[in-house]
């Protein structure tokens, strides 16, 4: 079968995209930035790709025609656009997917949304709700699936619930955490996606999928909790502004504030299914909330985390062109260049230590400093430093590392890329490589910034004390000489 895989560098693409190859489907991938999409080494030869933006539906003819396809997968969803822009955005992205569809004479639209039966919903869910309605209007046969939370390793629900669960003993939290909904294990998820593929008994419906457990948000959190072995208390008031607990949970967890914002007014609803037919078309085991915690920890435990929610580019970078940063500039910019010399037979040691830097493994000197920087970023709407690493062990173009973007990682060359998504008064690039000739062998380690306006100068000038003794010691250790 024939497939057009949208959104394939996304938290769900990534998950789907190994289970239509192994099924022996022909398919498609299409991604904003291919630079930014590195699925497993044996899946590159096995799928195609295009590089395309649906927010551009004037290029769709020349990106997508005399091209055919049997099913369309509609995995793309704006969470990180803002409240003014997010209906905006998404309507102009699903209705340059009919336009696509159409010209390639799909059979079945499939997407996944959000469970949305009540009448007052908010901005994140009626978005989801307008896309939805876009489809059902197209004339085109689809297959709709309406979620409430996703849990799975990397997923925006389960790394929140989790960041909230290990790091605060005692929260005081709204009231409206009483809401109701019925997590889904993304295991359960995909194989919907999977096995609705032109099955006769899901063109043109819409289906709302859950779990077997219905929860409100505080038992969730208790239930996480549980299952790692903490205990928690959780004391609700009976009102706290959404924008507060907006801003308190952006602070404490891993999310922007955009899209903790956009949570907190989703958490207002209660997302329970209402109807459960899909069970008996696609009848399979579904997991429990409990089952699908621990199955999801086994995961990171074996560090195979397929994807996470923050592969998605931030907000700093989602309307670049990340390409345009993957070669370092050289006029107009500051450069703290040093290097040291290492054993040519400890290359490889040397290179694994850059390569493993950040998340659990840190930055190999002031690692507390590190996380004051972290905190400032926060403080002023950054991202922080809380998202750490994707994988402990592999690290891949597109990653997020801490507060950086991983740009390029070349095994062969020792290379290590790192773009700055931090709140900067310009650009910064962080560099990695190891670089050898016949009598010697150097660690190269360049941090670069490109200033915008005056603010910049100062603040780089304000930040060379600190980089005297942090590049310095970072440098020693992981060349292994300190």
């Amino acid at each position: 079968m024939r497939i057009l895989l949208t959104g394939a560098n996304g938290y769900i693409g990534m998950r789907l995209l190994p289970v239509l190859v192994e099924a022996g489907h022909e398919v498609t991938c299409v991604v904003r930035d291919r630079n930014r999409f590195q699925p497993a080494a044996d899946l590159l030869d096995k799928i195609d790709i295009i590089e395309y933006d649906f927010l551009q539906p004037e290029n769709a003819v020349q990106n997508f025609n005399k091209k055919n396809f049997d099913v369309a997968y509609y995995l793309i969803h704006s969470l990180g656009d803002t409240s003014t822009t997010l209906k905006e955005h998404e309507l102009r992205s699903a209705g340059c997917f009919v336009l696509v569809a159409s010209l390639t004479q799909v059979k079945q639209i499939v997407y996944l949304g959000g469970i949305s039966n009540e009448e007052h919903l908010s901005k994140h869910l009626l978005a989801r709700k307008v896309v939805k309605d876009v489809f059902i209007r197209s004339g085109i046969p689809y297959t709709i699936f309406e979620a409430g939370i996703i849990v799975g390793s990397g997923s925006v629900s389960f790394e929140i619930i989790r960041d909230l669960t290990e790091k605060i003993p005692l929260m005081i939290v709204p009231r409206w955490l009483n809401s109701k909904c019925q997590p889904i294990a993304i295991r359960n998820v995909i194989n919907y996606l999977h096995l609705c593929l032109l099955n006769e008994k899901t063109l043109s419906k819409t289906f709302e999928i859950g779990g077997p457990d219905i929860l409100t948000y505080k038992q969730m959190i208790l239930e996480f909790a549980a299952v790692r072995g903490y205990k928690r208390y959780i004391i609700t008031m009976p009102v706290i502004f959404p924008g507060l607990s907006a801003y308190w949970l952006y602070l404490t967890t891993s999310a922007n504030f955009t899209i903790a914002r956009q949570l907190v007014h989703s958490m207002k609803n209660d997302v329970v299914c209402k109807e459960h037919a899909i069970q008996e078309i696609i009848p399979q085991q579904l997991f429990t909330y409990h089952e699908a915690i621990e199955m999801a920890f086994q995961k990171i435990a074996q560090n195979m985390v397929v994807s996470s929610w923050t592969d998605a580019a931030s907000s700093s970078l989602t309307r670049l062109d990340v390409k345009q940063y993957v070669e370092v500039p050289v006029n107009g910019c500051f450069h703290d260049r040093r290097w040291i010399e290492i054993d040519k037979d400890k290359v490889e040691e040397v290179a694994s230590r850059f390569f493993g830097i950040g998340g659990k493994h840190g930055w190999y000197y002031a690692d507390n400093l590190w996380r004051i920087r972290g905190l400032m970023d926060k403080l002023i709407g950054g991202v922080g430093m809380r998202r750490g690493r994707r994988n402990e062990e592999d690290i891949q173009p597109g990653d997020t590392l801490d507060f950086w973007r991983v740009l390029l990682v070349d095994h062969k060359n020792h290379r290590l890329l790192l773009f700055a998504e931090m709140k900067l008064p310009g650009e910064a690039w962080l560099e990695f490589q190891i670089v050898k000739n016949e009598n010697r062998c150097l660690l190269k380690q360049t941090a670069t910034f490109r200033p915008r306006g005056i603010l910049g100068r100062n603040y780089w000038y304000s930040m060379l004390p600190f980089h005297f003794f942090i590049f310095r010691n970072m440098l020693k250790r992981i060349a292994g000489k300190e």
